[in-house]
C-alpha cells in the first residue's frame, strides 16, 4: 500500500490554496451537519422532543434510525444530501437574484412599478414578512419571467418511463429515457409567442396558464412532479425578501461595463457578473 500512500501524500502536497479552502470549507460544512444532527439526537434521547421533525432534516434522520434496510441512509449519505440542499438553494438563489437585478437594471419601468408595490405592503424601513412577500404580485410576474427566460436547470432533467405508454403516435417502452429540454420549452414561440425572448413580465399576470397558452406544464424552472427541485420554496422566498430590501433602500441601473455572457454551471449564470451603478432612495 506504500504507492497508494505516496500518491496521497503528493496529491495532498502539491493542491493549490484554492482547492485546499475548498476541502476545509466542505469539512467544516459537514462538521456543522454533524452537530446538528447530535442536536436532534440528544433532544430526542433526552425526550425534549417527541421526534426528530417533520422537515428535510428530520426525515433524514428517521430514515438514518431506520431499523429496516430498504429506507436506512448511512450519516454519509445524510451529510451528502444536506450538502447538496444547501449547495444547490444557494447557487439557484444567487443566480436568480443575478438575472433579476440584471432585467431590473435594463427595464426601469418595471423597477420602479415593483418599487411601488414593495413599499405599499412594506413601507421604507419595515423587513419582509412572510404574508406581505404572498402580496407581492408584480414581484411574482418578474420573477416567473427570470426564472423562464434564465431556467436553473437550464440542461433540463431526464426521465425514466416505467411502464409502455403511448404518446400521441408514439409507442414508448418501459426502460426508455426521456430528456425534458426545459430551456427549449421555455423558448418555444408556440407556446409564448414570437416575441419570446423579450421581457415580458405582463405575460404572467393572469397565472402560469393564461401566460403557457393554456398548457401550464410548459413552465417548469424548477421541474415538475415528485422530483421537483427540493430548494425551490427556499430559493424563491428568499430571492423575493432579498430584492424587495434592495428596492426598499436603493436604485439601480445597468452598468456600461457589463458584458452579457450567460454560462451554464449548476445553473445558468453571468460568467462575468452582474455590474450595475447603486443610489441610495
Amino acid at each position: 500500500n506504500l504507492p497508494l500512500v505516496l500518491i496521497s501524500y503528493c496529491s495532498d502536497l502539491f493542491k493549490t490554496k484554492d482547492e485546499k479552502d475548498a476541502v476545509s470549507l466542505d469539512q467544516r460544512i459537514a462538521d456543522s451537519i454533524k452537530e446538528m444532527v447530535k442536536s436532534r439526537e440528544a433532544k430526542v434521547k433526552n425526550r425534549e422532543a417527541a421526534g426528530f421533525g417533520k422537515d428535510y432534516l428530520g426525515l433524514l434522520l428517521k430514515a438514518y434510525h431506520d431499523e429496516g434496510q430498504s429506507n436506512k441512509i448511512s450519516i454519509e449519505q445524510l451529510v451528502d444530501e444536506c450538502k447538496t440542499l444547501y449547495v444547490a438553494g444557494q447557487e439557484t438563489t444567487n443566480t436568480l437574484l443575478s438575472w433579476m437585478i440584471l432585467l431590473l437594471s435594463i427595464h426601469q419601468d418595471w423597477q420602479e412599478e415593483a418599487r411601488k408595490e414593495v413599499l405599499t405592503v412594506f413601507g421604507h424601513d419595515k423587513p419582509p414578512y412572510a404574508d406581505g412577500i404572498t402580496r407581492l404580485k408584480l414581484m411574482g410576474m418578474i420573477m416567473n419571467e427570470t426564472l423562464r427566460l434564465y431556467s436553473p436547470a437550464y440542461s433540463g432533467f431526464m426521465r425514466d418511463v416505467d411502464k409502455e405508454i403511448r404518446l400521441g403516435k408514439f409507442d414508448f417502452l418501459a426502460s426508455v429515457q426521456f430528456h425534458i429540454p426545459i430551456m427549449t420549452i421555455h423558448h418555444d414561440p408556440d407556446i409564448w409567442g414570437e416575441d419570446v425572448n423579450l421581457f415580458k413580465p405582463e405575460s404572467f399576470a393572469e397565472g402560469v396558464s393564461k401566460a403557457t397558452n393554456n398548457n401550464p406544464i410548459a413552465f417548469m424552472p424548477f421541474g415538475m412532479g415528485p422530483h421537483i427541485c427540493a430548494g425551490f420554496n427556499f430559493a424563491t422566498n428568499e430571492a423575493k425578501i432579498t430584492i424587495a430590501m434592495i428596492l426598499q433602500r436603493f436604485t439601480f441601473r445597468l452598468s456600461p461595463g457589463y458584458v452579457h455572457s450567460p454560462f451554464p454551471v449548476l445553473a445558468v449564470r453571468p460568467e462575468k457578473g452582474v455590474q450595475v451603478i447603486i443610489n441610495a432612495l
